[in-house]
């Protein structure tokens, strides 16, 4: 159903576009397809405030795909605003790390200064930081081995 904005919930044309929160809660009563995709377009258009209860019911859609994009949206908002709201950070942790949730709880990592994280955030944040700090020096290491081993064998044949 095209609506008359140019939004075609059909096709999913100028679903990215969409700007209007009551549209996406009008679509979600008639049951239409293509919610997460939606919106993605809602937290590129529209206030935090308006976007987020509407991609949080997005991320509990039955369709993968679609929640999937819903995720992709809390990422986005991540992004934009530097912030999150308490019911994104609750539903990014509630899916975790290490499956659809994993981009977006990065870009949250990443783009929402530290001291505006949820608890669960900032230990995530530590552990990350860690960790890839820990692999950086481990593969520092082995990569001055391998040089080293090169350089031996080098000279030695």
């Amino acid at each position: 159903m095209a609506g008359s904005r140019g939004w075609d919930w059909e096709s999913g044309e100028g679903l990215l576009r969409l700007d209007d929160p009551g549209e996406w809660d009008a679509a979600f009563e008639r049951g239409e397809e293509r919610l997460g995709t939606a919106v993605i377009g809602l937290a590129f258009h529209c206030s935090l405030a308006e976007a987020s209860p509407r991609i949080a019911r997005a991320m509990r859609l039955p369709d993968a795909g679609q929640r999937g994009f819903a995720f992709t949206a809390a990422g986005h908002a991540a992004r934009l605003n530097r912030e999150l709201t308490p019911e994104l950070y609750a539903a990014l942790r509630a899916e975790g790390p290490g499956g659809v949730a994993e981009h977006p709880i990065r870009d949250t990592l990443t783009f929402v200064p530290f001291r505006k994280l949820s608890p669960w955030f900032k230990r995530r944040w530590v552990y990350v930081a860690v960790r890839d700090k820990l692999q950086a020096w481990w593969l520092r290491c082995v990569y001055g081995i391998e040089d080293a081993w090169r350089a031996v064998r080098g000279h030695s044949s």
